[in-house]
């Protein structure tokens, strides 16, 4: 895998929920490209529960949107916005999990609607979440293309889950 690079990361007034690097209240979300997929390993933090020791539902859906897009711009090098979004529950997340592992897959691409699917895996492999996003992507000259270009060198999953373990 390699690590996807954030063009916006240093862009004045940038402030994501979902992947800004600076944004303290945000999630943070960092990506990787496996092929055509895109992962991401999360740490849930005690501030995103919703019940005692349980990530949030509406925290989930965000992981989910958020690297739904990040598949769109990987497999398309365009923006755009989710249009609609269908999650499943279906377990709880504990919020003292070491990590969670996130994939997305474009299931669909008609003109300017992409369909991915993506799921939520706690550090025992088990899925506890599955969403599927309908993007709507912009014209080319409102969007970016090649906007995440991958950076560096093929990193192993095990060495960056070891990040959140070790």
């Amino acid at each position: 895998m390699k690590k996807l690079n954030n063009p916006w990361a240093k862009m004045p007034g940038y402030f994501c929920f979902g992947c800004a690097p600076d944004n303290t209240a945000g999630v943070r979300m960092e990506f990787f490209s496996d092929g055509d997929e895109v992962v991401s390993v999360w740490k849930p933090e005690q501030q995103f529960q919703g019940w005692i020791d349980t990530l949030h539902g509406g925290i989930q859906s965000v992981l989910i949107d958020e690297i739904c897009a990040w598949t769109v711009m990987h497999n398309y090098g365009e923006t755009g916005v989710t249009s609609k979004m269908e999650m499943r529950f279906l377990r709880p997340i504990s919020t003292k999990e070491p990590y969670l592992l996130l994939r997305a897959t474009v299931k669909e691409k008609r003109r300017n609607l992409v369909t991915v699917t993506a799921s939520i895996a706690d550090s025992k492999g088990n899925i506890c979440a599955k969403g599927e996003c309908l993007y709507f992507t912009f014209p080319p000259e409102k969007g970016m293309a090649d906007c995440v270009p991958t950076e560096g060198e093929e990193i192993p999953l095990e060495k960056i889950v070891s990040g959140y373990t070790g």
